[in-house]
């Protein structure tokens, strides 16, 4: 499994996930699946709605996944996953998100700091609700996946 992004996307997420730093952010992932594997071509930011503490954990709002939705039949796109932050922790699933996930989803989920960036995966649930990486593919412009 692959997922590729623009690196532009890639930069806006970090960005958010510096600026919320030291809370969880979470956003969507727009795209289309190929056989090359799946595209992200755009990005948006969510509200954490989480009650309590949003360092550790992120929640998004029905009626905004509800928007995201509505926003991807609208564009003639996917809703192709969720991205989130983990700040000062790994960039790997926790139980939380595992409870939380669901098949098809890619979930990408950056390591993040005061200062930095650490690390970014992404994440797809297997038929056993195993979580299985997915490689990150970062490129400059979509040429043959318009």
């Amino acid at each position: 499994m692959k997922i590729t992004f623009k690196k532009s996307l890639i930069e806006q997420i970090k960005s958010h996930g510096l600026e919320t730093y030291p809370l969880e952010c979470c956003g969507f992932l727009f795209g289309k699946d190929h056989r090359n594997g799946r595209i992200v071509n755009e990005i948006r930011a969510a509200t954490n709605s989480q009650q309590g503490d949003q360092r550790r954990r992120f929640e998004i709002d029905p009626l905004e996944y509800l928007k995201a939705e509505r926003y991807a039949l609208e564009k003639d796109i996917t809703l192709v996953g969720i991205y989130h932050s983990h700040p000062d922790h790994p960039a790997i699933p926790s139980k939380h998100d595992l409870k939380q996930a669901v098949p098809f989803f890619s979930y990408l989920i950056m390591s993040v700091s005061k200062d930095e960036v650490k690390n970014i995966t992404s994440w797809q649930l297997d038929q056993r609700r195993k979580f299985i990486e997915e490689k990150i593919e970062v490129i400059n412009q979509f040429e043959t996946y318009k």
